[in-house]
């Protein structure tokens, strides 16, 4: 398990984590490849504060459900842009609980934010509202809390090294329709950039 104490430098990003803890923000991360932002995200279980009785019952009941052991601590569920819906949110014919689910009462980590389908990225606005997942089927439907923290991590254009024009080639179109791959309510949601 990673720890924060292992993260050094990076002071800005490692207060904007600290912070997102404290509150259990929302919390984007944007630069160069190789800075640590995939460290810090894996970082920030170890300064959440311990689940309660009533939340370590919450998470064992979704990894029963998913049929996983209750497992230790926060939960820290990272995807790859590659998901499908229903591995995002949920779904099946028994319809079981996704990504969004398993991560409940923990950070869900979505690295290379960019590179998520716009649409499957949508999918989150209805926990992050609601902080539950509503799935529906020809056969009943079910209910699944999805309490999360999210944290993202993206570079700031394609190659990654704006605004250092001495490493970046882009043109300011393709830097502006990378940005544009996320929806301005899901950028909305979070709550430290």
């Amino acid at each position: 398990a990673l720890d924060f104490r292992d993260v050094v430098g990076q002071e800005g990003a490692r207060r904007a984590a600290v912070t997102a803890a404290a509150g259990f923000h929302h919390m984007l991360m944007i630069g160069p490849p190789g800075t640590g932002k995939t460290m810090i995200a894996g970082c920030i279980p170890s300064i959440l504060p311990p689940l309660t009785e009533e939340e370590r019952l919450e998470v064992a009941s979704v990894r029963s459900v998913a049929g996983q052991p209750p497992g230790h601590g926060r939960p820290f569920v990272s995807l790859h842009h590659t998901v499908s819906a229903a591995a995002f949110l949920g779904g099946g014919r028994m319809p079981g609980p996704g990504a969004v689910s398993m991560a409940h009462r923990g950070v869900l980590f979505l690295d290379e934010l960019t590179e998520f389908r716009r649409a499957t990225l949508d999918l989150l606005r209805q926990p992050l509202e609601e902080h539950r997942v509503r799935i529906a089927r020809s056969g009943g439907s079910c209910c699944y809390p999805a309490d999360f923290m999210l944290v993202g991590a993206m570079n700031p254009c394609p190659c990654g090294y704006y605004p250092d024009r001495n490493r970046c080639r882009c043109r300011d179109v393709e830097i502006r329709r990378y940005l544009n791959r996320i929806s301005g309510p899901i950028l909305d949601r979070m709550d430290i950039c």
